[in-house]
């Protein structure tokens, strides 16, 4: 079994660098295709409440028979569930799809500023931090004025931020701003979904050099960054295939042929403005 590298975390906790992402997998789909990525060997496992999947993801787990201390687990609280209390519950609500009793990672979904909850809610996240419940929390989507207003009024520096992040949409600035403050980095749409990413001439010509497909060269991109990435797929060759992405890596020149491709592109929603319920 390929041996994954891990990112250490702000309180010392081990995060594998590649694990499977099951955004928009339904939840019928969802069992089967976690058991392709447990059997290729990702052990890192990222659902949300939202996806409606956290059940399926729960029902692989539990059929895989692999130990528990050897999974990564994240999920992520919705924007309607932000508040202390509403938080708790829906805690308690996801561990319970997930038939688990603690989870490796915990993270705010959106910030979703108009609304104004997300202090209340990481007060939240940091009892069930205190209690044991969660090994690590974090956030996903943050941009720099909504982390540093978090930092300021909390005790806990949030642990992973996991935002949007591939080449087209390269956000340096925030991802300077999260290694400043020691909040790992994790890349959601890494391949830049709907997009043309992979067909990129500078994408398809390191492909070639290295006689790999173009998704594995967009994945091995990730790591040289430094950053944490959760692929998704429901086809069991492609889950193998993305995991398939150790036995070579990108020179200094390939990362920054990559890196010209910046467009500020963004395939989801601006966290700015991001407030749906």
């Amino acid at each position: 079994m390929t041996s994954v590298p891990t990112v250490k975390l702000n309180n010392g906790v081990e995060m594998p660098q590649l694990g499977f992402g099951v955004f928009q997998v339904p939840d019928a789909e969802t069992t089967a295709a976690v058991k392709a990525a447990l059997d290729a060997g990702y052990r890192s496992i990222d659902t949300a409440a939202i996806y409606g999947n956290e059940a399926g993801v729960g029902q692989a787990i539990t059929e895989s028979g692999i130990a528990r201390d050897e999974l990564f687990i994240t999920t992520k609280l919705w924007n309607a569930d932000q508040g202390y209390d509403t938080t708790l519950k829906a805690f308690d609500e996801s561990l319970a799809k997930l038939g688990l009793d603690r989870l490796d990672l915990y993270l705010i979904h959106w910030p979703t500023p108009e609304r104004d909850r997300y202090l209340d809610t990481w007060k939240a996240f940091e009892k069930l931090y205190a209690d044991g419940r969660v090994r690590a929390i974090g956030v996903s989507n943050f941009q720099p004025a909504h982390l540093e207003r978090l930092i300021d009024a909390s005790d806990v520096v949030p642990a992973v931020n996991q935002i949007e992040l591939h080449p087209y949409l390269q956000q340096p600035q925030l991802r300077e701003f999260d290694a400043k403050h020691g909040i790992a980095t994790e890349a959601w749409s890494p391949l830049a979904k709907g997009g043309d990413l992979l067909g990129e001439s500078a994408v398809q010509a390191l492909a070639q050099k290295y006689q790999r497909t173009p998704a594995q060269i967009v994945l091995r991109w990730h790591l040289h960054l430094g950053t944490i990435v959760i692929p998704k797929s429901v086809t069991p060759s492609r889950i193998a295939e993305n995991f398939d992405i150790f036995g070579f890596t990108l020179s200094d020149e390939d990362v920054a042929s990559l890196s010209t491709l910046e467009r500020g592109l963004r395939t989801g929603p601006d966290p700015d403005t991001m407030n749906a319920a």
